[in-house]
């Protein structure tokens, strides 16, 4: 969505500008070109930088990275498996928004939970995140059977 057509639409309704800031940062958000250093660790335990652009999901850097983790991201994030699931460090895992309940169901059937696993098709990136460490546990699930 362009600029100018979130403009328009805002103009359309009086009710609609009190939405306007948000609109905007989503856009400007959706279009930053900034990027940030991320490392995921394979199953295998080897260590691969990714270079990831700010407000996209961890599933999409994986992929945008051609970081080949087997069978990682199957639903294409659409939070109905449990493949993308990653474990971080506490003081990271802190910092994070809290799972919603259904990224909590999805991550009951992963194989590996830990208290600090995450689906990676739920985390946004943020500026704050660079250089931050993500661990592919050694087992996969897809809790779609």
């Amino acid at each position: 969505m362009s600029f100018g057509l979130v403009s328009r639409l805002l103009t359309i309704n009086s009710r609609h500008l009190i939405l306007k800031p948000n609109l905007i940062n989503q856009v400007h958000n959706l279009s930053s070109n900034k990027t940030i250093n991320l490392f995921f660790v394979d199953r295998n335990g080897e260590k691969l930088k990714a270079k990831a652009k700010i407000g996209t999901s961890l599933l999409d850097v994986a992929i945008d990275n051609n970081i080949d983790l087997e069978g990682f991201g199957a639903c294409e994030g659409t939070l109905s498996c449990s493949t993308c699931h990653l474990i971080l460090n506490k003081e990271n895992y802190d910092l994070l928004k809290p799972p919603t309940d259904e990224e909590n169901d999805m991550l009951d059937l992963a194989y590996g939970l830990e208290p600090t696993s995450r689906l990676g098709c739920q985390i946004t990136v943020e500026e704050n995140m660079d250089g931050w460490v993500f661990v592919v546990p050694k087992e996969v699930s897809d809790a779609r059977g």
